[in-house]
């Protein structure tokens, strides 16, 4: 017997060339059997998801979760349940002197699966930013012995380059952690921003398999140019270097993005979620995959750079409805419209699609829903994201249920004796 059916949604499963109606059946947290006309007997729990889209559990490839210890961090669970990311890749919070308390306060106690980029800074991002600034906590033997303990948890480097975390030491922080992730043999994930380094400084220390992250950002002159991509940019996907969005509260321009995919680059779909991104413009995963089909890619390939590709980027089992595989699964109603979505400089375009997450399961478990902290001083919300928040107080505490009327129970408890 299976433990779950959900039954007659539209399954969209890239990485194993699935897209179209079926069900999904799940023994002991993982996938059993995917294929139209699961007999409903044959399960304990049957979900009805007709009309509703099936997908593997997004990967989110770029996000902060280490909350309670770093500038930027955030709690995963509120977020997950309601948006579909099963997978949690926290790119560069902890460097060598904090991984392990990620992985004990974090990664262990999350409902999702939590991994990790180890920035190359031991200091991590502890501060806004500037954690470059000083070489000596740079020292790649240490993360390189660090990131070997935690070997199930790190899946790569993460490196800030732009000029306030470089500060004066220019391409030396890139230096390193090239040469980190070289020694590590995984991947390396640059953000970029504004220069120097340019996009051409930095282009020539990623290899193959390398991640270029913030790559639709509006921030680097040296992107795109004159609606073309620009020569560095075009080197980098010659080279083989991943393109990944990383949405963030100030890395996305609609102009970048479509120029892009002009130039045939099919971007790795992430949200760069942190304190202050969840309150806008990215607000979640799924709201950016919207921005993406307002830029024109279709829902596919916006699903495959949400799940597949990314997975397959880090290494990460997930990604995939593929039998045997962990019952990482997220339901989605698809509501049909001209739905305006905003990219960070308040340039709008019209989504055909809206997604909104309706059940999100790790191992074949459905998240329970929870609720978020309030966002540190430190976040500087506008009036409205401010309004916002406490509008979504007010709806938590109003959605406690206040029953007084005998016949909104099943029996009244008899007193002693017999009496009612």
């Amino acid at each position: 017997m299976w433990d779950l059916l959900l039954r007659g949604g539209r399954v969209i499963d890239p990485a194993s060339g699935r897209d179209g109606t079926a069900d999904v059946a799940v023994r002991a947290g993982r996938v059993a059997e995917v294929a139209p006309g699961l007999p409903a007997d044959a399960a304990a729990e049957t979900v009805d998801v007709t009309g509703r889209l099936v997908t593997p559990g997004l990967v989110d490839m770029h996000t902060h979760v280490w909350h309670g210890a770093t500038y930027w961090g955030m709690d995963p669970d509120p977020v997950a349940w309601r948006t579909g990311v099963t997978t949690w890749v926290d790119a560069g919070s902890a460097g060598a002197y904090s991984m392990a308390g990620l992985r004990r306060f974090v990664a262990e106690q999350a409902r999702v699966r939590v991994h990790a980029l180890i920035n190359v800074s031991g200091l991590g991002l502890v501060a806004e930013t500037g954690e470059h600034h000083v070489l000596d906590h740079l020292d790649t033997d240490t993360a390189a012995t660090v990131a070997a303990d935690h070997g199930d948890l790190v899946r790569g480097v993460k490196a800030r380059i732009d000029s306030r975390t470089v500060g004066p030491n220019g391409i030396e922080p890139l230096r390193r952690a090239a040469a980190l992730a070289r020694r590590l043999r995984r991947p390396l994930m640059v953000h970029v921003g504004y220069g120097p380094p340019t996009i051409a400084d930095i282009v020539g220390y990623l290899e193959e398999g390398d991640i270029l992250t913030h790559c639709a950002s509006g921030c680097p002159t040296d992107l795109v140019s004159g609606g073309r991509l620009s020569e560095a940019a075009s080197a980098a996907r010659e080279a083989g270097v991943v393109f990944d969005l990383g949405h963030g509260s100030g890395a996305f321009a609609f102009d970048v993005l479509e120029t892009e995919l002009a130039a045939g680059i099919s971007p790795v779909v992430s949200s760069d979620l942190h304190v202050r991104s969840a309150h806008g413009p990215a607000f979640d995963l799924p709201t950016v995959m919207t921005k993406m089909l307002a830029a024109g890619q279709d829902l596919y390939r916006v699903v495959e750079g949400a799940t597949a590709r990314p997975a397959r980027v880090l290494g990460l089992d997930a990604g995939t409805l593929a039998p045997g595989a962990a019952a990482d699964i997220a339901v989605f109603t698809m509501e049909e419209g001209r739905f305006p979505v905003v990219d960070v400089h308040g340039d709008t375009r019209e989504a055909p699609l809206r997604l909104e997450a309706t059940a999100t399961y790790v191992a074949g478990r459905p998240l329970p829903p929870s609720a978020g902290e309030p966002p540190p001083p430190w976040v500087p919300l506008s009036p409205a994201q401010r309004g916002a928040e406490t509008r979504r107080h007010e709806r938590l505490r109003d959605a406690v249920p206040r029953l007084d009327n005998p016949e909104d129970f099943d029996e009244p408890f008899p007193r002693p004796g017999g009496h009612q």
